[in-house]
């Protein structure tokens, strides 16, 4: 199968505008997450999609494909859709751009399953929580699985409950990492559905997959990653890279 990342980009954030193109270690920080993407061994083509010129031209620089898409995109999945119309692809995974550190073996976790299961349509990555501070924020996103490892629920709240403060053997609780695989096909379908009444009481797009019955499946990860949302976590990250402190397997 032909598999393609993506990475959207956009200019514009509250809290750090233009951080793809922030200094990071002598480089944009997209070009790390493009240089990680492209390391995955079930990716064939890698390509930015972006509302900016500043950051095609850069993208473009260091010698990777860069789509100029809609700036009234409401989330990365549409960008990510307008790019790939013309792109011939079976799988589109969609890698966020602000994961400067993303182990490329995850991309690779995550797209495994595809080649067993036909009906399989979408895909993401978790992993168990280890920090109790993780479990009680909101930020954190939580997901609830199946015996068979498809989601039941995503939720920003300490998902799952322990009434009696004992879980049951695998029911610890999981941080989801928002990294997502998708057929071609099923990508469309998604980005045509209006938003849905769970996803906008969460304020989280996947989702709107499982109030229209679609099965989500969740692979549980060993490996971690550190996202930049603020100039802190920049330097946060800067500082790993200078001491060489990062592994996959780190915990953020």
């Amino acid at each position: 199968m032909k598999v393609v990342a993506v990475i959207p980009a956009r200019y514009a954030s509250s809290r750090f505008p233009g951080k793809a193109l922030a200094d990071l270690a002598g480089k944009p920080m997209v070009q790390h997450v493009v240089e990680r993407a492209a390391q995955a061994k079930t990716v064939g083509r890698v390509l930015v999609a972006t509302d900016d010129e500043r950051i095609a031209a850069a993208v473009r620089a260091f010698g990777t494909e860069a789509v100029l898409t809609d700036p009234g995109h409401p989330s990365g999945t549409d960008r990510i859709a307008e790019a790939i119309r013309e792109v011939p692809c079976d799988l589109v995974v969609n890698v966020q751009g602000d994961e400067p550190l993303l182990p490329p073996a995850m991309v690779d976790e995550a797209v495994e399953p595809f080649f067993g299961d036909p009906a399989l349509e979408m895909g993401t990555v978790c992993r168990a929580i280890e920090d109790p501070r993780d479990l009680v924020d909101p930020n954190v996103v939580k997901v609830v699985r199946d015996l068979e490892g498809y989601a039941l629920y995503f939720s920003r709240a300490p998902v799952p409950y322990t009434r009696d403060g004992q879980r049951g053997a695998g029911a610890g609780p999981c941080k989801h990492i928002g990294l997502y695989v998708y057929r071609r096909a099923f990508l469309f379908r998604f980005t045509a559905w209006k938003p849905t009444p769970l996803e906008e009481a969460e304020r989280l797009e996947q989702l709107r997959a499982l109030e229209h019955g679609v099965r989500i499946r969740v692979v549980e990860t060993q490996h971690d990653s550190v996202g930049v949302d603020t100039p802190d976590d920049l330097a946060r990250v800067q500082r790993l890279l200078e001491r060489r402190a990062w592994t996959p397997s780190s915990s953020s």
